[in-house]
């Protein structure tokens, strides 16, 4: 799958050279605020100090209006000053404020038992805790973040507080693990926004937070029992982190993961010293997923599954695709509905490319028609509540069969795919998978008469002619991010050796434009990727997405049989 790179120079290193790019994600991760030094509010919501602002703060003007609005004031609806500019009025009289506490049922029961996950996520943190013991360990869930004035994108939190507490979807922003060491390893405490009373303003007048607008935010012993974690209000975050820092003199923290909680942490900014600390954190967080547990496993499994369907929802909506002037938006819109359904959403945006647009490798304005004869480059992954995604691609022919030139494309691609399996087990090191593709690759597009010197001389590094029709690499790892494990060491990545648990695409592709005049004329315009989703086993490797065929014969008949 494809996407845009990232500003980490470790993330560039690797994806540049061994991997296919995915665009980002619909919910973003982080947000332009002002540069005043920003504080924990006294009502437990990361915000700003007094007198100043974030720009994510305008939206809450509404539950941040003077509780010293005179009584007097009975119209039933009156501007307070800091709603003025959000076009905003709140009901303001007392007798309201009374009314609208009162008469309510109690809430649903909260859970009783521990998530499936949390003895895993337990496991997970222990492991971290061996790797830095005595440093203070800080972990933000990050912040929501705004779309357009006052709308925010859905929210999705940090991959890595994901992985450590178990909690998916949208149920924590503003919250904060942090790992308090002790004599034996860490003390794990989840900071938290408590659950708003009735009684108070944000129950029904915060846009943002407020129980009337978004629903209810589960309470503090809710999330407790479900991850077994300490909980307390994140309004003591700082003082409680700066106090334990005091102690060990070590802080550590992932940085771009809340632009607040890290400006109260790191107020002075960070030197070099601290930059590198925070980095070897975020750098062991990326590679404590590098291998799987069986419950990520089973969540993975559970994606696949779920992006297999939405794959069959497109196959029966490609004959309205083909009537419609934006066929590509009929088969986005067919599997990211089935994606919001099935599961939290879609892993990235979803890349639908018919025809030319194929050789587009971050295709994702999928504005194009669909047409007859031609064929669509379906890259899509369905990310389920606990935010584990696939990521898979299959090349399509639109009105059933493919043609004889794009079947001579297709199989070159499944060749090298066949390749990349074949050599992939323990053992094998990360980077020999993609090694063992491009022989394939180099090798028919020398047959084609398209390189400038033989396949053997444009594998060598000082050639590569062969990557101008497959620029990205063959694998990346896969998880909790589409990308999983970015920040890892090239070490623990590219030149490491496979082991079971590890989960990887392995994804070739021949991408020949329309215009290119390298290649023979029934070639152009023809794009294949064919990407499937491995788990390594203790001798071998597992395709999770087998049950979407491959061949070009296979794909026909599932087709056939799937339109009925």
């Amino acid at each position: 799958m494809l996407g845009a790179r990232t500003a980490s120079s470790q993330r560039g290193q690797v994806a540049g050279e061994f991997m296919v790019h995915h665009p980002p994600a619909r919910a973003a991760t982080s947000t332009v605020r002002r540069s005043a030094p920003a504080g924990i509010g006294h009502d437990g919501r990361v915000s700003a100090n007094p007198g100043t602002e974030t720009v994510d703060d305008t939206a809450r003007a509404v539950a941040e209006t003077p509780a010293e609005t005179p009584a007097e004031a009975t119209a039933e609806e009156v501007p307070a000053p800091a709603e003025e500019s959000s076009h905003r009025t709140l009901p303001r009289s007392e007798a309201f404020r009374r009314f609208i506490a009162d008469g309510w049922g109690p809430r649903p029961a909260e859970p009783d038992a521990p998530d499936a996950v949390a003895a895993f996520a337990a496991r997970r943190r222990e492991q971290l805790s061996v790797l830095f013991p005595g440093d203070v360990l800080v972990v933000p869930a990050g912040p929501l973040v705004r779309r357009s004035n006052d709308c925010d994108y859905r929210y999705r939190p940090h991959s890595a507080f994901a992985h450590l507490t178990g909690l998916g979807t949208d149920e924590e922003a503003d919250a904060v693990l942090v790992l308090h060491p002790r004599e034996q390893g860490h003390e794990a405490v989840l900071y938290l926004r408590p659950q708003a009373g009735r009684e108070t303003e944000e129950f029904f007048a915060d846009a943002r937070y407020g129980e009337l607008w978004v629903g209810p935010r589960p309470t503090l012993g809710a999330l407790t029992t479900r991850t077994g974690l300490t909980t307390r209000d994140v309004a003591g975050l700082v003082e409680e982190v700066t106090a334990a820092g005091s102690g060990t003199g070590t802080v550590r923290l992932v940085p771009d993961a809340d632009p607040v909680v890290t400006a109260r942490l790191r107020p002075e900014g960070s030197d070099g010293a601290v930059a590198s600390t925070d980095a070897e954190l975020v750098t062991a967080l990326s590679e404590l997923r590098l291998v799987k547990d069986a419950w990520e496993v089973e969540q993975l499994r559970s994606a696949v599954a779920a992006s297999i369907r939405g794959f069959e929802t497109v196959v029966r909506e490609l004959p309205r695709a083909v009537g419609h002037d934006r066929g590509e938006r009929v088969v986005e819109a067919a599997f990211d509905g089935n994606a919001r359904i099935e599961g939290n959403g879609v892993g990235y945006e979803t890349i639908s490319a018919a025809g030319n647009h194929a050789c587009t490798l971050h295709w994702i304005r999928n504005d194009g028609a669909v047409r007859p004869g031609d064929l669509l480059l379906l890259d899509a992954g369905v990310e389920v509540d606990s935010l584990y995604t696939a990521d898979i691609t299959r090349t399509l022919p639109v009105d059933g069969r493919y043609t004889d030139a794009q079947r001579r494309v297709y199989q070159a691609v499944l060749d090298a795919a066949d390749a990349a399996f074949a050599v992939a087990r323990p053992g094998v090191r990360f980077r020999e998978v993609h090694e063992a593709a491009m022989v394939v690759v180099a090798d028919r597009l020398s047959a084609w008469g398209m390189l400038p010197v033989d396949a053997a001389t444009s594998l060598q590094p000082e050639g590569q002619y062969h990557r101008r029709w497959m620029p990205h690499g063959t694998s990346h790892h896969l998880g909790l991010d589409v990308h999983d494990c970015q920040q890892a060491r090239r070490e623990m990545y590219l030149d490491a050796e496979l082991r079971p648990g590890m989960v990887f695409t392995i994804e070739p592709g021949i991408y020949i434009k329309a215009e290119d005049e390298l290649a023979p004329p029934e070639l152009r315009g023809i794009g294949v990727r064919i990407e499937d989703d491995v788990l390594v086993t203790e001798d071998g490797v597992e395709n999770l997405s087998a049950a979407l065929p491959r061949t070009p014969e296979a794909l026909e008949r599932w087709m056939a049989g799937v339109r009925g």
